[in-house]
């Protein structure tokens, strides 16, 4: 039996004889070229068992080249790599028949365990027909890992209304993650819809979502169309769902099962033809194990899980992001500024609390504030400075002069009740505030003992199952090995 062979288009020669040696030391027989015109002499002589491909060629778009290989080889899986590591790259090489995406820099372990899957799928999806791109404008910039993650999430279901649940901290972009998958997807011809939990009177979310009728209560006037009836045929993004109370989460998950609804005060059932996107900064299975949040509506919203990092997880993206940011502040009229390359360092450096949201925030007031063509990094560390003696110390880890553990926690329950989370007032804090607490000082713990939960537990004071419980009800991540 003859090995597979390996057909690798790349302009670059150090590409090319890294893929090869790693190829070739795993078995497989490679065919290496720096011109996308002969790749496809070699596919249209039956030659090859796969393709990987660059994006850029000096004769032919890699990206192009995807469907006339598709066309004359259908089962011939091809892999797409660019150093364009954009929504749009991704978005467009799985649209154009690609068995997957793998941005530059790649792990050459990523490489093979790709190619051994790509080998061992049978080839009996045919692609979707190519559709035209937005303009990438929403944005999502990034070129680090976990947002190429994001990417090929997106990219992945362009051709689905799978109900997606998007998580993570305040300020890192969700509901942009939301518009991308509503503008990539097929409903991007219809509206796209959002709502915020937290923003609406508990007692009128009801309405707000599913509409009333005239005289269904006080001062219903007349019949009003809810925001499912607004979004038909395209994306209702509900943001915030962990603020939903729990009358409504019922009605939602009437509609998730029974794809209608009813208005409020209405008795005639209307289609429910949504595609739905939820979002949230908080835990919901916490929420769960609290009561505040029903566990079957959970797991109808949970269909595909989408995590996006802090900031501080993704921090070789804070250049493009600042000065993306800054460029974005011409529309407002004012001159062009450029960033000090001497100001990425305490850019990077800097914790972000309100993440993404904060370095926009952060630009545009430099725009506004300054003078100068070119920020240095003496602005920088200003502004920094400014935003960290504002901040409360549990978000930079380090406590005031004499301040004790109470009176930081003190300080924190205060300013959650003087203000709410988010600008929005909290309900059933005591187990939020606990979770809040437990967290952090379990994940401390396991790692100043190197995951060994036996030490952690004696630490702590707690019986070793009761701490592999918390462990469990609250999503620490273990470090294996530590015993």
């Amino acid at each position: 039996m003859s090995l597979p062979t390996i057909l690798v288009a790349d302009d670059d020669r150090s590409i090319r004889t890294v893929l090869s040696q790693a190829l070739g030391r795993a078995g497989y027989q490679v065919r290496a070229t720096a011109h996308a015109a002969t790749l496809w002499q070699w596919v249209e002589e039956g030659e090859g068992d796969l393709v990987i491909t660059d994006v850029v060629m000096p004769d032919i778009n890699g990206l192009d080249l995807i469907p006339r290989i598709r066309r004359v080889r259908p089962d011939l899986r091809v892999v797409v790599m660019s150093a364009q590591s954009t929504l749009t790259t991704a978005v467009q090489a799985t649209q154009r028949g690609a068995f997957e995406y793998l941005p530059k820099p790649f792990d050459l372990k990523e490489v093979l365990a790709v190619v051994a899957r790509a080998l061992a799928t049978p080839a009996t999806v045919v692609p979707a027909p190519a559709v035209a791109q937005p303009e990438e404008q929403m944005p999502l910039i990034g070129r680090s890992v976990v947002m190429q993650d994001i990417y090929r999430i997106i990219a992945r279901l362009t051709t689905s209304d799978l109900t997606v649940m998007i998580s993570g901290e305040s300020g890192t972009g969700k509901e942009l993650v939301a518009r991308a998958l509503h503008e990539y997807g097929r409903r991007r011809a219809g509206p796209f819809v959002a709502i915020n939990m937290a923003a609406v009177p508990r007692d009128m979310i009801e309405s707000e979502l599913f509409g009333h009728e005239r005289g269904a209560f006080a001062g219903a006037t007349s019949r009003v169309a809810g925001r499912f009836e607004q979004a038909a045929g395209g994306t209702l993004f509900l943001d915030e769902i962990g603020d939903m109370p729990p009358e409504a989460q019922t009605r939602l998950l009437r509609v998730l099962q029974d794809g209608e609804f009813t208005t409020v005060g209405g008795v005639q059932p209307v289609q429910a033809n949504v595609r739905i996107i939820a979002a949230t900064h908080r835990d919901l299975r916490q929420a769960i194990r609290a009561g505040t949040f029903r566990e079957d509506l959970y797991y109808r919203l949970n269909v595909v899980p989408m995590r996006l990092p802090p900031l501080r997880e993704r921090v070789e993206d804070i250049p493009l992001l600042a000065r993306h940011f800054l460029n974005a502040c011409q529309e407002d009229g004012t001159p062009a500024k450029m960033l000090d390359d001497a100001a990425i360092a305490p850019l990077q450096a800097y914790r972000w609390p309100g993440n993404v949201r904060e370095l926009e925030n952060l630009m545009r007031r430099l725009n506004a504030l300054y003078p100068q063509e070119t920020l240095g990094a003496d602005l920088i560390e200003h502004e920094l400075a400014e935003a960290q003696a504002m901040s409360t110390p549990a978000a930079e880890g380090v406590p005031r002069d004499n301040e004790t553990l109470s009176d930081a926690v003190g300080r924190h329950i205060r300013h959650f009740l003087e203000t709410g989370q988010d600008g929005m007032p909290l309900h059933d804090i005591y187990d939020k505030v606990i979770a809040e607490v437990e967290r952090p000082l379990i994940t401390m713990t396991l790692s100043a003992t190197r995951g060994n939960q036996i030490k952690a537990a004696a630490m702590l004071g707690l019986n070793r199952n009761t701490l592999r419980k918390k462990i469990r009800d609250l999503d620490i991540p273990v470090v294996r090995g530590g015993g």
